[in-house]
C-alpha cells in the first residue's frame, strides 16, 4: 500500500499513458507556477510550541455551516474517467465516506445527478464557469439545485483557456462525454464538438456575480481570487466564500503561488463573513497545517485525487484523504495544536528569501 501522496503520484506516472499523464501533470507555458505552488510551502517553517496536552485533538471544522471531519476538501477537476472507469462516482463516494466536501467540475464525466445519487449523504458543491451560451449556466444551476448541491463554485480565472504546451505537443484530444453540458431534453451542445468543451465567456464581470446571486439562493464561492483588491470586491458583492487559486498553475504562468497570495486575501476579508479556502500545491498534512495557520478555513486538493483514482478507484481516493488526515493530525500534535478551527499564526514563519535559496 502507498504510504504517501508522492508514492501515489509515482504510481500514476508509471501506469498512465503519456498523453493522460502529461494532461494531469502539466501547467501553463513554462510551468513556473506549477512548481512554485509546491516550492512555496517549503519556504514556510514551523515554530512549534511544547508542554501542551495534545493527547486529544479536534480535526473537524465547518464550511458554510456544514461540519466536515477534517479541513481537506476535493477540488473540482475534470475528466475523472480518464484514470478510472468509475470516475466522479468513485470520488464522491470516497468524499462522503470521509465526511468532506466534493467540488464537482462541469467537465465531469459522470453527470451531476449520477454523482448526487451515488453519495446521497455527501456534501456536494457544483463548479461552473459562465459560458458564451448564457442559458447553459442557468440550466446547470437549476439541475444542481434540484440535485441537492449545497453551493456554487464559480471559476473566475478562465476568461480564456491558458496554453498548456504539453497538450499541444501531444496533440491531446478529449475523448470523453461530458453529460453536464447536455440540456434536459437530451439535446447535445457544442461540448461534443470541441476537445475542451464549450468556450468560457471572456465577457464575465462583477455584474455576472450580481446576476448569479439574483437567480439562485445557493451560496456563491469565487474560485481563482489572488489579490486583496478582488477579495474586497467579493465581499462587497456578497459572496459566501473565496478559493485562493491559480487553477493549479494551468492558466497564467508566473502568478503568485497560492500560499503566498493567501495572507493578503485573508486580511482583505477580515471582519466579513466570507470564508477563505485555498488550493494548489498541497501534498502533505503539514501543508494543510501551514495553510490554516495563514488563515485558510480549509484546503482543496485536485491532482492527488486523480492519483488515488488511478491507484485503486474509490479506495484510492479514500487513501489520499486518510493519508492527509493522519499527517495533519500528527503535525497538529507536534506543533502544539489541539483544534483545527484555532490554528495560531504564530506556529509558522517564512524563511528569508536568501535562506530559501540555500
Amino acid at each position: 500500500m502507498a504510504n504517501s501522496l508522492a508514492e501515489l503520484e509515482e504510481f500514476a506516472d508509471l501506469n498512465l499513458p503519456k498523453d493522460k499523464r502529461d494532461f494531469l501533470r502539466s501547467g501553463a507555458n513554462q510551468e513556473q507556477t506549477v512548481r512554485d505552488n509546491i516550492e512555496a510551502f517549503k519556504r514556510i517553517r514551523f515554530c512549534p510550541r511544547f508542554l501542551i496536552d495534545v493527547s486529544e485533538r479536534d480535526l473537524s471544522t465547518t464550511v458554510l455551516g456544514h461540519r466536515i471531519s477534517f479541513p481537506v476538501c476535493i477540488a473540482p477537476s475534470s475528466t475523472h474517467c480518464f484514470v478510472h472507469p468509475d470516475g466522479e462516482v468513485a470520488t464522491a463516494k470516497a468524499a462522503a465516506s470521509m465526511n468532506t466536501v466534493l467540488g464537482l467540475s462541469s467537465w465531469s464525466t459522470k453527470s451531476m445527478e449520477e454523482v448526487a445519487d451515488a453519495a446521497p449523504n455527501g456534501i456536494h458543491w457544483y463548479s461552473l464557469q459562465l459560458f458564451a451560451d448564457g442559458n447553459m449556466a442557468l440550466n446547470m444551476i437549476r439541475r444542481a439545485e434540484k440535485s441537492g448541491y449545497k453551493a456554487l463554485l464559480i471559476t473566475v480565472d478562465t476568461p480564456i483557456v491558458g496554453t498548456r504546451l504539453a497538450n499541444v505537443r501531444n496533440k491531446f484530444q478529449m475523448t470523453c462525454r461530458y453529460p453536464n453540458f447536455e440540456y434536459g431534453d437530451g439535446k447535445k451542445t457544442q461540448a461534443e464538438a470541441s476537445s475542451y468543451g464549450p468556450s468560457p465567456s471572456a465577457k464575465m464581470t462583477w455584474d455576472d456575480v450580481v446576476w448569479l446571486k439574483r437567480i439562485t439562493k445557493l451560496p456563491i464561492i469565487l474560485k481563482g481570487i489572488l489579490t486583496a483588491a478582488d477579495a474586497r470586491l467579493a465581499v462587497e458583492h456578497g459572496v459566501a466564500g473565496i478559493v485562493v487559486s491559480n487553477h493549479g498553475g494551468r492558466q497564467l504562468d508566473g502568478v503568485l503561488a497560492t500560499i503566498d497570495a493567501l495572507p493578503e486575501v485573508v486580511e482583505a476579508v477580515k471582519g466579513s463573513k466570507v470564508e477563505v479556502y485555498i488550493d494548489g500545491g498541497i501534498r502533505q498534512g503539514t501543508d494543510v497545517l501551514k495553510a490554516l495557520a495563514l488563515g485558510a478555513r480549509a484546503v482543496f486538493i485536485g491532482r492527488p485525487v486523480q492519483w488515488g483514482l488511478c491507484y485503486k478507484g474509490e479506495e484510492g481516493v479514500q487513501l489520499v484523504l486518510e493519508l492527509l488526515k493522519n499527517e495533519f493530525s500528527l503535525a497538529m500534535a507536534l506543533s502544539g495544536c489541539t483544534d483545527a478551527k484555532r490554528i495560531p499564526r504564530s506556529i509558522v514563519r517564512r524563511l528569508p528569501e536568501a535562506a530559501s535559496r540555500l
